[in-house]
């Protein structure tokens, strides 16, 4: 894994020298998780280029990464516009998964919250989507897998 830090740590972690019994348990600082968290994919995901690469072997055609509503500050992953269908491939841990999301152990407050405003806002998304007329499809990423792709199919039957 490359190195994240790019200056100078503020607050270095202790030493086995300054007391500490293991300069390797040293907890990080907010500024070195602020930075693996903006490393994190948030388009072009595995399990998303495996439904496209999908969908587009089976002839149709779609948009990537677009707004279905240009007013809505909110990007679907692929979008059928003619068919007015977005689909959205939702990550297990992001979205709360009831069969695959787990909860960390560490600031479980901060993540709890921040789990529940993205299910509120995956909410909200597919209200205001439903109400322009659009056909919202979310899948689960744990569905796009290579040997339990079924999202295709959902995909296909909707758009054709």
């Amino acid at each position: 894994m490359p190195d994240l830090e790019t200056s100078p740590n503020p607050d270095p972690p202790t030493t086995p020298d300054s007391g500490a019994k293991d300069a390797s348990l040293a907890t990080p600082g907010p500024s070195s998780a602020s930075k693996r968290m903006s490393l994190q994919a948030t388009r072009d995901t595995a399990p998303e280029m495996r439904l496209r690469r999908t969908l587009h072997a089976l002839g149709l055609r779609y948009r990537v990464h677009v707004r279905p509503l240009p007013e809505l500050r909110r990007t679907a992953d692929i979008v059928f516009a003619g068919a007015r269908v977005a689909v959205f491939v939702d990550g297990c841990f992001w979205h709360s998964c009831p069969e695959h999301g787990t909860e960390p152990s560490s600031n479980k407050a901060w993540w709890a919250e921040k789990l529940a405003k993205n299910v509120k806002r995956d909410a909200d998304t597919d209200s205001r989507l439903a109400a322009a007329g659009w056909l919202v499809v979310r899948v689960w990423e744990h569905a796009v897998s290579y040997t339990h792709l079924r999202a295709h199919e959902t995909v296909l039957d909707l758009v054709c």
